[in-house]
């Protein structure tokens, strides 16, 4: 029997099918390589692969035991919405690139607790998650990211 996890990837899996024929309607300008579907198609053959590979990992752990039922996933979840907000509010006073940077940090060691010298790991990918978001969108694509009044940055 398949289980949430399961359900969630075929789900996934069908909404990221059913987007895919719907960008093949999107027109594709004569002049220029890369039209208006190419992102998109990225995004959705990238959800498909995630859910499919969900799907699969749930089939494969159907025999162990799941996770331990408890109140700490709870805690857990409502931790990573308080960071999120948190974020959010941050991000007019420091600017993107300095919230980006406190909030996976953040968010990271939430969700494992670093233990020892593996806080160098926690701000290693803080650091290149936001340098990554920030050349990606801010010098390919040239979307202008939010500036802090604080920082300036």
């Amino acid at each position: 029997m398949i289980g949430r996890d399961g359900v969630a990837g075929l789900v996934g899996l069908a909404g990221s099918a059913m987007l895919l024929l719907a960008s093949r309607g999107l027109p594709q300008p004569a002049l220029v390589p890369i039209g208006p579907a190419f992102y998109p198609r990225i995004l959705f053959w990238l959800t498909a692969a995630l859910s499919l590979l969900l799907v699969v990992s749930d089939l494969r752990r159907r025999g162990r035991r799941g996770p331990p039922a408890g109140e700490a996933r709870y805690r857990l979840v409502v931790a990573a919405f308080v960071i999120f907000a948190a974020y959010v509010f941050a991000m007019p006073w420091l600017g993107f690139r300095l919230a980006t940077f406190v909030f996976v940090g953040a968010l990271a060691a939430v969700i494992d607790p670093p233990r020892g010298a593996r806080w160098w790991a926690v701000l290693a990918l803080a650091l290149l998650t936001t340098a990554a978001t920030y050349l990606v969108f801010e010098r390919y694509l040239s979307v202008l990211l939010p500036r802090g009044r604080l920082t300036g940055f």
